[in-house]
């Protein structure tokens, strides 16, 4: 692999995988639940076949699928990710692929909708993954993208930042035995764009309707674009 930083990042996945989601909802004290129900709402009318980028064990995979069954194709860059979700969470209609989702191994105008959560921060070619998002995307289909972002209300945004560069590292590196994945965590969650400059880019890159929410306090956001 050419790119030191997606090495760095696959790494890291392979090394967390088996406690990866109990950190996640340990560390967002069970509001990754939330989150993910979000998206699935915002995903369960979408034309199929869809498609779960950076989809890690499948844990947003499956949720999207209970309220959508259509057929899930899932592609992550880490095949230890996808391996343990086969284990955990294989269903029906379930296409896991190894792979990079700056480079999608797929047809012009294959899926009715798109979910990438969390993941969208750890790419480094980010208008180009946009653009392929958009390409593979049908006329009318969905893009969400569920990804960190950082508290604006000041006290709250004083306490998430020891939150983020003290605690998550600490509960990570314990129940991972990785702290500096989660000392990447913080650091790329501080450098990622604004809610403003990420919906300029999805205007960019060609979608149309594009809607932003703020969920947890600013935590996270919700993104949506169509593809017209």
């Amino acid at each position: 692999m050419g790119d030191p930083h997606k090495k760095f990042v696959k790494d890291k996945f392979d090394r967390i995988v088996r406690n990866y989601d109990l950190v996640n909802f340990l560390g967002s004290f069970g509001q990754d639940v939330l989150w993910r129900k979000e998206v699935a709402r915002e995903l369960s009318s979408a034309e199929p076949p869809l498609l779960d980028l950076c989809c890690g064990p499948f844990t947003l995979s499956k949720e999207i699928h209970k309220k959508n069954p259509s057929p899930m194709f899932a592609l992550d860059l880490s095949l230890e990710m996808l391996v343990y979700g086969m284990r955990k969470r294989a269903f029906p209609g379930l296409f896991p692929l190894c792979g990079d989702a700056e480079e999608l191994p797929f047809k012009d105008y294959s899926f009715g909708g798109i979910s990438i959560a969390f993941g969208f921060r750890n790419l480094t070619k980010r208008e180009k993954a946009l653009s392929e998002f958009y390409r593979v995307l049908k006329p009318g289909g969905l893009l969400v993208i569920l990804e960190f972002s950082r508290p604006t209300l000041p006290v709250f945004k004083s306490l998430y930042r020891l939150y983020l560069h003290y605690f998550m590292p600490l509960l990570g590196g314990i129940l991972t035995g990785d702290k500096e994945a989660y000392q990447y965590l913080a650091n790329s969650i501080e450098a990622f764009p604004s809610q403003e400059k990420v919906c300029e880019m999805l205007k960019k890159a060609g979608f149309e309707d594009i809607s932003v929410k703020t969920l947890t306090l600013g935590v996270v956001s919700l993104y949506k674009g169509i593809r017209r």
